[in-house]
């Protein structure tokens, strides 16, 4: 992310108090009454943070996350704005030198704040999405010791929520420029004090007399991605009574490895800049031939370069100095003539959008690079590409781009518009969106600049389901318009042409790289009409993503649905009343109706049937006994949902659809819907079910045909690989098998390889395992691994339910290292049981050292072969190490080792009875598995214990055939 050299941030040490509780003004605070300590009314502060954030870090106010504490929380509507309208407090040492000049920056203040530095009183204006940069040279104290109150104002329009509740309360939110979320949604409880606070990064910067402020860089691209130009244009401002004399210069470091850095590129311009004045300069190009691309997740790597632009004085030396991460990269969009959806190109090549809607990481606004990274990751390690910051929420921060510049996931930035807030509702919302047009625009313009230099930032779209009012939407599409070199497709996908080097040099431009879209429902996503037609959001048929008739448009930008977390999760954020499981309600017409505790009716569940079209998905594996069932058995609906989502879309990649969005991704409090992981950062099934189908290279079965498929995303063609398919039954038997070689798989296609004609067999099983793989001929590395559990038409799974008491014996071998705090942990895990003799299974695959080699049926993984992989694994691990651990699960059945699950818990001689244990995040290569007889299987395990004394970190396995967790390490 951007980083000001000479900055140093302000985010500890910061005091809060109620502005009706504090008997001084400001300029007292700031002179002869400054608070001292966290006593009344004063408390210590979140900030960046909320008010809210603040009260809840100090236990003044519940958990609103927990159970139905929200409730218990005064709102704005009933107190007042007066009630969180707060004062913060805090000092800083900053000493200035002869020409030296300070600059006081706020990055987030919602909604605006009178600021009182050492007695003097400066006023911020409006806007929850602008910065605010105050020169505070003159007013700072020359002993360097200096005091700061900042008085917060909430929205002026808080608005009160309904007895109903509703999309987005009584919409009076959207007449200000903040969040639209925060009076309540169909995924969330109101947020009280509708997010007020100094929510985002506080800061001073120190400069000499010239100050670099927002620099843009640009990239363009030429025969055939080998030449590359960097372009740069920055704004300049000299502070000083005198004409300066500047050297300018700009560098261009990639990083190889291990630290080593190669620059690129330096170039150093000379110049005058005026007293008293702020100027624009562009630097000549830069020339680059055949650079590092950046590529999103899943098509290549994520190239970045850091460019450092500093400005020296004559006279003074190094006045400033700005770096940026930059990516080379050109992302291109048209509406495709064969599907009518949204079509993205990277570097000219087609991306298959599969990707997720996100809110924010936090309701509370309690922000951090080490949320975002593990956010983000996440999403990557689902093989996701691109992520929707939806128009209710944030326009998100540097941090969040950071990170997913780092792992490739491209970005949809909306602007604050929603549909449900700004033109409809009940009641009918404010038809003509905020009531001042001009700071929505300058706050706009403001995110433009902040974020503009993010490589995964992929396109700006005006509102959720709705467009802005026509004069900012009019005003927007002029100051987003693109550069005549980034116009290299029309809506034809017809090349306009070679075109003049010598046009305005496009980093003078506001953006003029990325496409302006004015709605989520128009120009290509949807029916492109800004007709409702995203969705559904509700369970659904696995085999009918694959139908002709699921969705009729090219790209859907939202589609959801289910999503209960594990059964740990629900204890961990509800009281025992909450861990009551819904009642199955019979209905007239044959269907269940799900009827949830009022906890999770508050945490905005969504059930798994839909009575008259989808039977209940959970009921089809039985009777839920209890809370731990009945979560046990959503994962494997979770799993099955989102797996057959993804697999329905990429079918038909490029012939019906180029991209889909999930609904949602992740919850910013702890909602019981559409999510992969929950806001504890635990994983649901439907977190692996999507990572298995988003694969780059994946093996499919089609559930509407039954047809074996391999979708190909990447850029390379595939040869000399088979495809292997085993169907297995609950007695351990491999009833089918089947074998392709020599395959050949061209890039960014979907091949129909073979039917899988199995269920019409007369000797079919009610409930079998299929295992599907792709490897490579030439050394039987495994490509892609898909395993499904299915029932025959019109069937269920309640055989699986006896199936649980088979005891399937395990060999489970590991090996820890750690560094610091961060621990890897590698598993190597065995299904030891033998399969009996099949005469339709003439051989299959079994996996030795992370590698595959054909094997008869009855032929096991030799120990050795076992012990082997871990010494060659040992050698790599750096940091310490607790040598190899081998763990035996015993039993005597023969079958598949069904839905196994890891988790990582704390170890240390204080745990509470009940209490959760769970050390999170976790980062798994893969979770929720099944192992057939004979396999071995690979996991590794990542992640950070954050107060290492006297925890030990222990690894516990969960499975459908073990009625409690075996600690096996």
């Amino acid at each position: 992310m951007a980083e000001q050299h000479r900055k140093t941030v302000l985010d500890s040490g910061w005091l809060a108090a109620r502005s009706t509780e504090v008997q001084f003004t400001g300029i007292q605070l700031t002179t002869t009454h400054p608070p001292t300590s966290p006593t009344s009314p004063w408390m210590q502060a979140l900030v960046p943070g909320t008010v809210l954030g603040t009260l809840v870090k100090n236990k003044v106010v519940p958990d609103p996350f927990y159970g139905l504490q929200n409730e218990d929380i005064v709102d704005i509507a009933d107190s007042g704005r007066d009630y969180y309208t707060f004062w913060f407090f805090t000092t800083f040492d900053c000493k200035l030198s002869i020409n030296q000049h300070c600059d006081l920056n706020f990055r987030g203040i919602n909604y605006y704040a009178d600021v009182y530095l050492n007695g003097h009183e400066i006023t911020l204006p409006k806007g929850m999405f602008r910065r605010h940069s105050i020169d505070v040279t003159d007013i700072l104290h020359p002993d360097g010791s200096n005091l700061l109150a900042v008085l917060v104002h909430p929205p002026d329009h808080p608005g009160r929520i309904p007895p109903e509740g509703g999309q987005g309360g009584d919409h009076e939110i959207g007449k200000d420029v903040a969040t639209q979320y925060v009076e309540g949604w169909d995924w969330i409880a109101p947020i009280r004090d509708r997010n007020t606070g100094i929510w985002d990064e506080v800061s001073i910067s120190v400069t000499g007399p010239v100050k670099i402020i927002d620099p843009h860089l640009v990239s363009s691209f030429f025969d055939n991605y080998e030449r590359a130009y960097l372009h740069t244009t920055t704004e300049l401002e000299n502070k000083s009574s005198w004409t300066a004399e500047c050297s300018l210069s700009i560098q261009v470091i990639m990083e190889l490895e291990d630290n080593i850095c190669l620059v690129e590129h330096v170039e150093t311009q000379y110049l005058s800049v005026p007293a008293n004045s702020r100027v624009q300069y562009t630097f000549p190009e830069l020339f680059f031939y055949k650079p590092n691309l950046w590529w999103p997740n899943g098509m290549g790597k994520q190239s970045l370069y850091n460019v450092i632009i500093n400005i020296d004085v004559k006279e003074y030396g190094e006045s400033d100095s700005w770096s940026h991460l930059f990516g080379f990269r050109k992302i291109e969009s048209h509406i495709d003539d064969a599907t009518g959806g949204r079509l993205f190109k990277v570097n000219g090549e087609p991306i298959f959008i599969r990707g997720g809607n996100w809110i924010l990481s936090d309701g509370l606004l309690r922000l951090s690079k080490k949320r975002y990274n593990a956010d983000i990751k996440f999403h990557a390690d689902m093989n996701l590409n691109m992520i929707r910051c939806w128009g209710g929420g944030l326009a998100e921060r540097p941090e969040f781009y950071h990170y997913c510049d780092y792992y490739g996931l491209l970005v949809w930035q909306e602007f604050w518009i929603t549909g449900d807030v700004d033109g409809r509702g009940d009641p009918i919302s404010n038809p003509n969106g905020p009531l001042d047009h001009d700071l929505f625009l300058f706050c706009a313009r403001d995110t433009v600049k902040l974020l503009r230099n993010h490589p995964s930032l992929a396109l700006w779209v005006g509102g959720n389901e709705q467009t802005p009012p026509d004069d900012i939407n009019t005003a927007l599409k002029n100051d987003l318009r693109l550069h005549p070199w980034f116009e290299t497709v029309d809506e034809t996908n017809k090349s306009v042409g070679h075109l003049s080097l010598e046009l305005t040099d496009p980093s003078q431009y506001l953006d003029g790289t990325r496409i302006y879209i004015e709605g989520s429902l128009w120009d290509g996503f949807a029916d492109g009409k800004g007709n409702f037609t995203d969705g559904p959001y509700e369970i659904q048929n696995p085999e009918d993503f694959f139908k002709d008739n699921y969705y009729d448009y090219g790209f859907n930008p939202e589609v959801g649905s289910v999503g209960v977390p594990v059964a740990s999760t629900i204890r961990a954020t509800m009281p025992p009343e909450g861990w009551k499981i819904p009642v199955f309600k019979k209905l007239s017409n044959g269907y269940v109706e799900e009827v949830p505790n009022p906890i999770w009716e508050y945490h905005k569940y969504i059930p798994y049937s839909k009575p008259s079209k989808v039977h209940d998905q959970i009921q089809l594996y039985g009777d839920a006994k209890d809370l731990d069932d009945f979560c046990l058995k959503a994962q494997l609906v979770n799993y099955v949902q989102y797996r057959a989502l993804l697999e329905g879309w990429s079918s038909r990649m490029w012939s019906k659809y180029t991209g889909v969005l999930i609904w949602k991704t992740q919850n910013p409090w702890t909602g019981l819907r559409g999510q992969f992981y929950d806001h504890l950062l635990d994983q649901t099934a439907g977190f692996y079910g999507c990572r298995c189908a988003a694969e780059p290279i994946h093996i499919q079965l089609n559930l509407a045909t039954y047809s074996i498929e391999v979708v190909n995303t990447t850029l390379k063609e595939l040869s000399n690989v088979a495809m292997e398919a085993s169907v297995w039954n609950l007695e351990g038997t491999c009833s089918y098998y089947k074998i392709l070689e020599n395959l050949s798989l061209l890039p960014k296609k979907v091949a129909s390889i073979s039917e899988m004609d199995y269920p019409k067999s007369k000797n079919s099983e009610p409930v079998y395992f299929l295992l599907l793989k792709l490897y490579s001929m030439s050394d039987h590395t495994t490509i892609s691994r898909n395993f499904y559990w299915l029932h025959i038409s019109g069937g269920d799974y309640k055989l699986l339910e006896p199936y649980r008491k088979k005891k399937i014996p395990l060999r489970i071998t590991s090996q820890t290292s750690n560094e610091g705090s961060t621990y890897k942990i590698q598993i190597q895990v065995k299904n030891t049981s033998k399969e009996p003799y099949s005469k339709r299974s003439t051989g299959r695959l079994s996996y030795v050292d992370g590698k595959d080699s054909l094997e008869t049926a009855d032929s096991l993984v030799d120990k050795e072969h076992e012990v082997g992989w871990f010494k060659r694994l040992q050698r790599c691990f750096a940091g310490k190490s607790d040598g190899l651990k081998v763990y035996e699960i015993n039993g005597d059945d023969v079958g598949v080792a069904f839905f196994l699950h890891f988790s990582v818990h704390t170890s240390k001689k204080d745990n509470k009875e009940g209490e959760d244990t769970r050390i999170l995040p976790v980062h798994y290569s893969d979770n929720y598995i099944s192992v057939i007889p004979g396999e071995v299987m690979h996991i590794e395990l990542t992640f950070e214990v954050t107060d290492p004394e006297g925890v030990t970190p222990c690894v516990a396995l969960h499975a459908w055939n073990y009625d409690e967790a075996h600690f096996i390490l």
